[in-house]
């Protein structure tokens, strides 16, 4: 041979030329090659191994580089295309180096691709066949096994003649498996290996059945004993190809295990030098030996091995599951295919043990052998791992073996009696439910549904983990990808295919997620009727305080998600097209959440019922279920709309224990008659406007279902809902009514009444008025049954009676008393009694009392009547006669409207007080009456007693809402005013001492008469309160009762302070009017001087503001009067004018005293300071009479009082208190006082008037109020006519004559408010306003 030429020149000299040619590229330089030469070396003993690996590598790379140039030359003479085969299969057994044999195999199957000939393949078939008849030596025969396997892979063909043409070849094939040699065995596996694997398995179709059965066979017995891994391997991967053809797993499987011989520690694989070994159990003689050698191969620690083991047992049980199951589980397999879970993180491994273990859950011997309680911690330790791989199909795989042992658990089998396993497993579910594959958290949710049940349930429960699931769910609806509005054109259909798959998914998802939501309220209401259960018995102590792991926090959990999250992203993905099975799921679902938190459910039923869900099911059952489809789906809606309906009737009137009839009766009706309620909305009127017949039940029919359909439309109509146009509604109802009574039948039941009651009143508005034969209809309906048991607490309904004069006949004054009568519970708890302090502020002109009765915004029940009678002004006699002849609690609810309405009317309170008035005269009158006579009931009696309180209340209101001084005709009090005052009186004095309730406001009545009423008008009444001796004699033991030395009774029996207030200002009243009219008094009332001082000096902190504001009015009036009214007689003590005989100046001040006037003006001083501003008002106006009254009888006490450092000090005090304090009437009035009685020392231009001027100048006397306007004249005229120390400069003067000049052209408004009423005491604003002299 030279160079690389695939020549041998001793010998190719004498070869024809035609087998020589230059193989390469066309231009030339090719390999040349002779192929007589190749033959002659193959056959040639005497040529070295070497080059013949030389020459054949030569042959192999013409093949490879060269293709169909080799085979031009073999063409010219077949005989040496065959000798040229023949040669290379003889080398393969010739040869010993393992690398030129490997060249001859490899220069045979490409030589026989080049070929391309039948005849090529047909040769080497019988030529195989004819070596292994001739042999005896069968090792030898091992290269060409493995060539022949080779070729049956490079070539098909060749394994389609070798299975049809070729049976006794194969029959050797068989035959070889039994000779001992392992390596021999690997190759001839090798070959079945190839045969069973070639073109998709084609071949092993057409071999014979008898082959193939002992192909089983024989691979049995060979697996059982193989110790090599080539052969271990050879015989798995066969293993495999023949698992996947039914008749070959019917022969493995029943296979004896006699025929088969295994040895005990048998070597079944070597794996890093390391021998595993098991020791083979003994079998029974029909015991089948493959699940023992599959366990085996799962003992391995080759995990691709594993893997394969796990994926035959799965391809036998898919084949057969039934048959073959028992002898898996009953060899243990499924114990150690959970081991391999445990210790592996293989993704292969993990989804073909997972795949195998699925197969197996079908069996329950794999449940009672209690392998899933043996391998549940293996599974959920390796589904931590799982999902950490890339490849999400092996969790996915995983998530539905858990999910097939939890669903096929045996309740009595318990797989987590601790909370550690049940802890561990949620952990992994929600792990998977978190997974970014959909597909995953599909399963995942499938797996949470199965564990949900109460079998799976630890000891305690963990209801924390099931809310953790629960929200980690939720948490996935975000993400959904809802479907969108349908777009039309070509886009849609272009991009549909991958927007339908992504949907697809979403929707399983969403469905699957239903399922589970479904499963935990079922759990929660399972628990919940449990009690070991519901408290968790078994939690430790420690944990006991934990809420959040509570049954209670999982029935919140659900329910808030349910609201937030479950119901809006059902709702949208069923907008377009909705799903029949998702439905069903959710409508069982929201009727659940019914009993799992029923403190919340009101809350959750209202917002249900407004947000649409009576029109919802109803549409979703009319869309669905119409025609008998979908009745599963209709059942839940059904059960639904029941359960939403009766929540809603019982909310709307739950103390209503007569009723429970009726609601047994509803539930019954749409019991009944909801399910066979299956058609669309637009189809609801003519339903309602036909005339059925008789019908047997009272349940059943065609009007039982038009009485279901009037209940649902009041109910989604009452919160919102309108299922149908008003005027639809309203026509429906009024000619179901006159049909029912056409028919001479049982009128509606009460409940249905109801509902049409409401419906005809929610939906009258755009209705023109009923003539007379509807409305005779309805009456006649309403008649049918008592009204109060067809009232419903709406507006609409007022106006509905009140709208036709036939119906406020006979149902005016019900309808009014039990609208007041149905008031919510927090309209009487905003009626307590006000307490604390009350300031009084007046901004821009206007009073206000912050606490003040007056602040308090009128609720809608009263709002509601305000509106009616504006419309229809009779109901204002029917409140009216409510106050005078109803049960308190009525007649008080009555009162409160009647004193809004009066409050609120400011421009027709004088039209209705004046409309009023005689008919409280009546009462009043009729009252007197009935008080007087002896031949009354006492039950009568008892009512009208009752009455008064109220009457008197609104008397004044009345009085409040329009003083006699309002009117121009100031002969008011000769009329009804001075009647009403006459009648008051009298009553008052009848009164016995402890009825407050009544004494209180017939006191503020008459002291605001009084104080009202223009002095010229009052005459009359203060002659007629002074002669009522009965009257004096009250306010004497009110007066008593509260003084000092009284202290002694119990405090039940010391009059309310507020009474007391009363008094003192009545009182202070007649004492300033008998003294303008010189007015005779017949008895007078006799009070202490001295406790009055005492308790502004020193119980001041214990006496309420208001006692002290009324206190100082009545020592405002009576040192107006120089402590000498006729009306009260002062008595003094040593504490005011200290022992007898009295010096000159206790004399001259008696009963007041030196004393006491030094404590009475400290007192005021210490009231000057507080922030309550009636107190500043009525401090000041005292001060400044007291020291009137000691100018008038002591000019050097007076000089004295004013002179002390307090007053200087007071002065600071109050102008420090910031710019407005410095114009506040109250505060100029004090300097004017101090000015006025020579006070130089106490009031100096600076720096105490010179604050004043400057904010006069800053602010301006347009901003001041007609009070403040007029203290500021008063200070400013006084400061002109004092001489101050030092004495003013003609500048000052002249900053005083421009602000005086100011004022002149600047006329504030007057006060539009005359009257405060604080905890029931009127109080008249002219009688705190700052003094002018």
């Amino acid at each position: 041979m030279t160079g690389v030429d695939i020549v041998y020149d001793k010998i190719h000299f004498g070869h024809d030329p035609k087998w020589s040619g230059r193989l390469g590229p066309a231009e030339g330089g090719g390999l040349l090659l002779c192929v007589a030469c190749v033959v002659e070396m193959i056959e040639s003993e005497d040529i070295a191994s070497v080059r013949k690996s030389f020459a054949l590598s030569g042959i192999s790379g013409v093949l490879k580089c060269s293709p169909g140039a080799l085979r031009e030359l073999l063409r010219q003479d077949h005989r040496v295309s065959v000798r040229f085969t023949a040669s290379l299969l003889g080398m393969l057994h010739t040869v010993e180096d393992q690398a030129t044999l490997e060249k001859v195999d490899q220069v045979l199957v490409q030589l026989l691709l080049e070929l391309q000939s039948e005849l090529s393949y047909r040769f080497v078939l019988e030529e195989i066949h004819k070596q292994l008849n001739d042999q005896l030596n069968m090792k030898s025969f091992l290269p060409t096994f493995t060539f022949l396997g080779n070729l049956v892979e490079a070539v098909p063909n060749v394994a389609q003649s070798l299975v049809t043409q070729y049976v006794p070849l194969l029959e050797q094939l068989c035959s070889a498996l039994l000779y001992p040699d392992e390596a021999l065995k690997a190759s001839v596996l090798h070959v079945w290996l190839k045969l069973f694997g070639t073109a998709g398995g084609s071949a092993a179709q057409s071999l014979p059945p008898a082959i193939r059965d002992r192909v089983c066979v024989l691979l049995l017995q060979t697996l059982a004993n193989a110790g090599s891994n080539r052969l271990i391997n050879n015989c798995v991967d066969l293993l495999w190809l023949l698992v996947q053809i039914r008749e070959a797993v019917s022969v493995l499987m029943s296979s004896p295990g006699d025929l088969i011989p295994c040895h005990e520690n048998q070597n079944l694989r070597t794996n890093n030098e390391q021998n595993l070994s098991q020791n083979q159990e003994q079998q029974s003689p029909d015991q089948c030996p493959l699940p023992l050698i599959l366990k085996k191969l799962l003992m391995s620690g080759d995990e691709t091995l594993q893997a394969t083991s796990a994926k035959c047992i799965a391809a036998v049980l898919v084949h057969s599951p039934s048959q073959c199951s028992t002898p898996f589980i009953k060899a243990d397999v499924p114990e150690f295919l959970f081991d391999r879970l445990a210790g592996s993180s293989s993704g292969e491994l993990l989804w073909s043990a997972y795949s195998c273990l699925v197969l197996l859950t079908d069996d329950p011997l794999f449940f009672s052998q209690c392998h899933s309680v043996y391998g549940i911690e293996s599974l959920v330790r390796s589904l931590n791992e799982a999902l950490q791989l890339t490849n999400l199909e092996v969790p996915k795989q995983g998530l539905l073996l858990l999910t097939e042992i939890l669903e096929r658990q045996p309740p009595s089998e318990r797989l987590f009696p601790g909370a550690s396993g049940f802890a561990a497993v949620s952990e992994a579910v929600s792990g998977g439910v978190s997974s970014s594959c959909l597909k995953v958290a599909t399963q995942a949710a499938s797996a949470a549904s199965a564990l949900f049940r109460l079998n799976h349930q630890s000891r305690p429960v963990l209801y924390g983990k099931i809310e953790g699931l629960i929200e980690a769910i939720t948490n996935r609806f975000p993400e959904l990808p809802l479907p969108s509005h349908p777009h039309r054109g070509i886009s849609r259909n272009l991009t549909r295919s991958g927007k339908d798959s992504q949907a697809s998914r979403a929707e399983g998802f969403l469905f699957q997620a239903l399922i589970c939501f479904q499963a935990a309220c079922r759990l929660a209401e399972e628990c919940a009727s449990e009690p070991v259960l519901k408290e968790n018995t078994f939690t430790a102590p420690s944990k006991q305080s934990q809420s959040q792991d509570s049954l209670e926090s999982l029935c919140k959990c659900l329910l808030c998600c349910c609201d937030s999250v479950w119901i809006p992203t059902v709702i949208r993905m069923c907008q377009e097209a909705p799903h029949a099975q998702i439905l069903q799921h959710f409508y069982s679902i929201l009727s659940s959440q019914f009993t799992l938190v029923p403190s919340l459910m009101p809350v959750f039923v209202n917002k249900l019922a407004s947000s649409g869900f009576f029109r919802l099911p109803l549409e979703h059952k009319g869309l669905l279920c119409a025609g008998n489809r979908h009745q599963r789906l209709n059942a839940s809606c059904c059960g639904f709309l029941q359960k939403l309906s009766m929540c809603l009737l019982f909310q709307s009137d739950p103390a209503a224990s007569s009723c429970q009839s009726d609601f047994e009766e509803v539930e019954n009706l749409m019991l009944h008659n909801l399910p066979s309620l299956c058609c669309r909305l637009s189809d609801w009127p003519s339903l309602l406007c036909d005339t059925p017949g008789l019908q047997l039940s009272e349940y059943k029919g065609p009007r039982a279902t038009q009485y279901c359909m009037v209940i649902l439309l009041h109910l989604a109509m009452q919160h919102g809902d309108r299922l149908l146009p008003d005027q639809m509604v309203f026509s429906s109802v009024v000619w179901l009514l006159r049909s029912v009574q056409a028919q001479g039948g049982c009128a509606p039941p009460r409940f249905v009444l109801r509902s049409a009651l409401y419906l005809l009143a929610a939906t009258q508005d755009k209705i023109p008025n009923l003539d007379r034969a509807p409305l005779s209809c309805i009456s006649k309906a309403l008649s049918s049954q008592s009204f109060s048991s067809l009232y419903i607490h709406h507006p609409a309904l007022l106006h509905f009676i009140y709208r036709y004069p036939d119906l406020v006949e006979k149902f005016g004054s019900l309808v009014l008393e039990l609208w007041l009568t149905k008031q919510t519970q927090h309209t009487d708890a905003e009626q307590s009694t006000l307490v604390g302090f009350y300031f009084l502020v007046q901004e821009k002109g206007e009073w206000r009392e912050s606490g003040a009765e007056e602040d308090k915004e009128p609720d809608t029940e009263t709002l509601e009547l305000l509106t009616l009678i504006d419309k229809h002004p009779a109901v204002l006699l029917t409140l009216l006669d409510m106050v005078c002849s109803r049960e308190p609690p009525l007649a008080g609810r009555a009162l409160g409207v009647l004193e809004v309405l009066l409050r609120a009317q400011r421009d027709f309170e004088s039209d209705l007080c004046f409309s009023l008035r005689p008919a409280v005269l009546q009462a009043l009158q009729r009252h007197s009456l009935e008080n007087m006579g002896h031949g009354l009931s006492q039950g009568h009696a008892a009512q009208a007693v009752n009455s008064l309180p109220l009457l008197l209340k609104l008397l004044c209101v009345m009085q409040a809402s329009d003083p006699p001084s309002s009117s121009s005709d100031s002969s008011k009090m000769d009329g009804v005013h001075f009647k009403l005052l006459y009648h008051v009186s009298n009553l008052a004095g009848r009164l016995k001492p402890s009825d407050t309730e009544s004494l209180l406001p017939a006191l503020s009545f008459l002291y605001c008469c009084l104080s009202l009423s223009p002095a010229h008008c009052t005459d009359r009444a203060v002659s007629v309160l002074l002669s009522n001796s009965g009257l004096m004699d009250q306010l004497q033991t009110v007066l008593s009762s509260s003084s000092s030395s009284s202290s002694l009774l119990a405090p039940s029996a010391c009059p309310p302070s507020a009474l007391l207030c009363c008094s003192h200002l009545l009182l202070s009243s007649l004492i300033t009017l008998q003294r303008v009219h010189s007015s005779q008094v017949q008895k007078s009332i006799s009070w202490s001087l001295d406790e009055a001082v005492q308790r502004l000096l020193v119980q001041k902190r214990n006496t309420d503001n208001l006692s002290l504001v009324s206190l100082l009015r009545l020592l405002q009036a009576l040192l107006d009067a120089d402590l000498g009214s006729a009306v009260v007689s002062l008595t003094s003590g040593p504490g005011l004018v200290g022992p007898r005989p009295l010096g000159v100046e206790d004399g001259s001040l008696y009963p007041l005293g030196t004393r006491g006037a030094q404590c009475l003006s400290t007192a005021l001083s210490g009231l000057l300071l507080q922030k309550h501003e009636l107190l500043l008002r009525a401090s000041v106006n005292c001060l400044g009479s007291l020291l009137g009254f000691l100018q008038r009888r002591s000019p050097s006490t007076a000089k004295f009082v004013v002179c002390q450092p307090w007053s200087r000090f007071l002065i600071y005090c109050l102008l420090s208190s910031g710019e407005s304090s410095r114009l506040h009437p109250v505060v100029l009035k004090l300097i004017t006082i101090l000015l006025q009685h020579g006070s130089s020392t106490a009031v100096l231009w600076e720096p105490d008037l010179l604050q004043v001027m400057e904010a006069v100048e800053g602010r301006g006397v347009k901003e001041l109020s007609e009070e403040a306007a007029q203290s500021l004249r008063q200070l400013l005229t006084q400061i002109q006519r004092s001489v101050l120390q030092p004495p003013l400069t003609e500048e000052q003067k002249q900053r005083v004559r421009s602000v005086i000049k100011s004022l002149a052209l600047h006329t504030p408004p007057n006060l539009p408010g005359n009257v405060l009423r604080v905890r029931d005491v009127s109080i008249c604003l002219s009688d705190f306003t700052v003094k002018s002299d």
